[in-house]
């Protein structure tokens, strides 16, 4: 599942990195919880929340069903 996890993240990191932001994969757990760590600008974004639930789980969850949550940690 780590694969595909990173699979979908390849998706999303560019426009994460046009914003000088980038997302680096820590661990997905055996109960589908995918933690993350996000960035540069993204670290210390006010939005980064909305970012990481809105745009980062959502393309997760459709490109990896299994995934039950993404947390940034």
């Amino acid at each position: 599942m780590k694969e595909k996890v990173e699979l979908a993240l390849n998706k999303i990191r560019p426009t994460l990195q046009r914003d000088g932001g980038d997302i680096e994969l820590l661990e997905v757990t055996p109960e589908g919880v995918v933690k993350v760590r996000l960035k540069g600008a993204c670290g210390g974004c006010p939005m980064s929340q909305m970012t990481l639930k809105m745009g980062v789980e959502r393309v997760i969850r459709q490109e990896v069903p299994e995934v039950t949550e993404v947390i940034a940690v």
